[in-house]
C-alpha cells in the first residue's frame, strides 16, 4: 500500500468564468458560505495527517499570504507562466514535489475530508461512477481497474472524473520526466492531465478512487457558484 505524504494544489488560473469576483479575488479564495475553498482543502488534508501542502499561484498571487500567515505549513510556489501557457505549467514549477503525493485542483469545495486518506492502492484519480449521460471527462476501466480510455465530451456510463489524483514515488517521477519533456517540445498548451490520460496513457496503469456524489464539488462558473451559494446570485447579472 502506498501513503500519500504532500499535497499539490493548482491555484494559478484567471478563473474568467467567475469574472467579476476573480478580478479582485482568486478563485481558490472565494468563500462558499463563508469558507474559502482553499481552506476547506487545506483543513481536509491536514485532518487525513497531510501537513507538507504546496500552492501554485500565479494570478492574484499576493493575495494568498493570508493562506500563509493562518497555514505556516503551507508553502507558496509562484507559476511565472501562468498568463501564457495552459496549467501543465502549474505541475511543472511544482515537479520536484511529485512523489507521494496528492494533485488536486484549487476550485473544489469539500464536503467529506475522507476522500483524502492518504493511503492507496494504486496512481490514479477520485472518480465518480456515472450512469447516465455527462458532458464532463469521463473514464473507462479493464476487469484488472486501469483506466483504459478518456473522453474529453463525456458520454454514457463510466467514471467521471474529478480534479484530484494520488501518485506514488515511482509514478510521480515518470510524470516529472513527461512534464519536462513536453517544456521541452514546447507543449504548453497541454492540460498537465493530458500527459497521463492520452500522451503516456501506456506509461502508467492507472486506476480510481471511488468517491460519491457531493463528497467533493467543483464550480467551474458564476452559475454553479450562485447555485450552491445564493449570496452570489446578484452577481450574475454583472457577469
Amino acid at each position: 500500500m502506498n501513503k500519500a505524504k504532500r499535497a499539490i494544489i493548482m491555484a494559478a488560473g484567471f478563473g474568467s468564468r467567475m469574472m467579476p469576483l476573480t478580478a479582485e479575488t482568486p478563485k481558490p479564495l472565494i468563500r462558499v458560505h463563508g469558507v474559502r475553498m482553499a481552506d476547506r482543502l487545506i483543513e481536509g488534508l491536514m485532518q487525513n495527517g497531510i501537513r507538507e501542502i504546496y500552492i501554485v499561484v500565479g494570478h492574484l498571487k499576493e493575495k494568498f499570504e493570508v493562506i500563509r500567515e493562518k497555514y505556516p505549513n503551507v508553502k507558496l510556489i509562484e507559476n511565472p507562466y501562468y498568463g501564457e501557457m495552459n496549467n501543465i505549467s502549474s505541475l511543472y514549477v511544482a515537479r520536484e514535489h511529485l512523489k507521494d503525493c496528492i494533485i488536486m485542483e484549487g476550485d473544489l469545495v469539500l464536503h467529506n475530508p475522507k476522500i483524502f486518506h492518504p493511503e492507496f492502492a494504486r496512481s490514479g484519480y477520485c472518480a465518480i461512477p456515472e450512469k447516465g449521460l455527462t458532458t464532463e471527462w469521463l473514464l473507462n476501466l479493464n476487469s484488472e481497474g486501469v483506466i483504459t480510455d478518456c473522453s474529453r465530451t463525456g458520454g454514457v456510463g463510466g467514471w467521471r472524473l474529478i480534479g484530484i489524483s494520488f501518485w506514488t514515488a515511482e509514478d510521480g517521477q515518470r510524470l516529472c520526466r513527461c512534464l519536462e519533456q513536453a517544456f521541452a517540445a514546447g507543449k504548453t498548451e497541454l492540460f498537465w492531465d493530458d500527459l497521463a490520460l492520452f500522451e503516456h496513457r501506456d506509461d502508467f496503469k492507472l486506476g480510481i478512487r471511488e468517491i460519491r456524489e457531493g463528497d467533493i464539488v467543483e464550480l467551474d462558473s458564476l452559475a454553479e457558484l450562485a447555485a450552491m451559494d445564493t449570496s452570489y446570485t446578484t452577481y450574475l447579472s454583472r457577469a
